[in-house]
C-alpha cells in the first residue's frame, strides 16, 4: 500500500510517502503536483469540509480529545469567507453580521490552502484522500499521553523518537539537509510524516459512525 501525508507550509506542501518498508520527502508547489503520483489513500491536515457557520462536529471532539492543548484544532472554516472576500476585517464584519463567530487570523492566513484543498477534492472525488490532524496522530503514538508543543526542543524530540519507532530512520537529515532551502520547517515535516502514517494504518476517526457531509457532499471527519 503506497499512503501520502500532506501538511502545507508557506511555499506550498510538504510531502511524505510510506511504501512498503521506503520512506520518502517532497516538496511541492500546489496539491495536484502532490498528489500527482499514484497512491491508495492520502491525508491532509486541513480542513475537508465545511458549514456555512464554520462550525463542524468533528472539531469539537478533536479538541475535546486533545486537551489541555484543545488550541491545536483550528476553527471556522466556511467557503464563503474567501470565496468573495479578501480583507480579514470585512470578513469578520460579515461573520458578525450573520451571527456568527470571528475568524482568526491565523485561520484567515490558512485560506488560500484550505480553498485549493477544497476545489481539488471537489473535482477528484473518487480518490481517497482525508482530513487527518498530527496531534491526535502523535497523541495515539504516544499511548494516549499529551506531549509538549510541537516548537518546544523536548516536543521537537518526542516526536522524532515516536516516527523513528514508525520506521522514519532518515528523520535527522530530513530535518537538516533535505529541509535547508525548501522553506517549509521542521514541524511541518514532521507533521506530514505523521499524517502518512494515519493514512497507511489509521486508527480511527472523528468523530465515530458514517460522516457527516457538507453542503458539497464532502466528510467532516477526521482521521488519526
Amino acid at each position: 500500500m503506497r499512503a501520502i501525508g500532506l501538511d502545507g507550509f508557506s511555499r506550498g506542501w510538504v510531502a511524505v510517502v510510506i511504501d512498503g518498508d521506503e520512506r520518502t520527502l517532497s516538496f511541492h508547489a500546489d496539491v495536484a503536483d502532490a498528489l500527482r503520483r499514484p497512491f491508495d489513500c492520502a491525508g491532509i491536515d486541513i480542513p475537508i469540509g465545511m458549514t456555512d457557520d464554520g462550525e463542524r462536529a468533528c472539531d469539537v471532539v478533536a479538541r475535546e480529545r486533545l486537551r489541555p492543548h484543545a488550541s491545536r484544532v483550528f476553527t471556522g472554516a466556511r467557503r464563503w469567507l474567501w470565496q468573495h472576500l479578501r480583507d480579514p476585517d470585512k470578513a469578520n464584519e460579515e461573520a458578525l453580521r450573520r451571527g456568527q463567530k470571528r475568524v482568526s487570523r491565523q485561520l484567515w492566513h490558512l485560506g488560500p490552502k484550505i480553498m485549493e484543498v477544497d476545489a481539488f477534492l471537489r473535482a477528484h472525488r473518487p480518490r481517497d484522500i482525508r482530513e487527518v490532524h498530527p496531534e491526535l496522530v502523535f497523541l495515539r503514538l504516544n499511548g494516549g499521553r499529551p506531549l509538549p508543543p510541537k516548537k518546544s526542543e523536548e516536543g521537537d524530540t518526542c516526536r522524532r523518537r515516536l516516527l523513528k519507532r514508525e520506521g522514519f530512520r532518515e528523520i535527522d537529515r530530513w530535518l537538516v539537509e533535505t529541509r535547508i532551502g525548501t522553506g517549509a520547517k521542521r514541524d511541518d515535516v514532521l507533521d506530514a510524516c505523521a499524517v502518512a502514517i494515519a493514512a497507511r494504518d489509521p486508527a480511527g476517526h472523528l468523530p465515530k459512525g458514517a460522516p457527516q457531509l457538507d453542503a458539497c457532499g464532502l466528510p467532516m471527519q477526521i482521521w488519526f
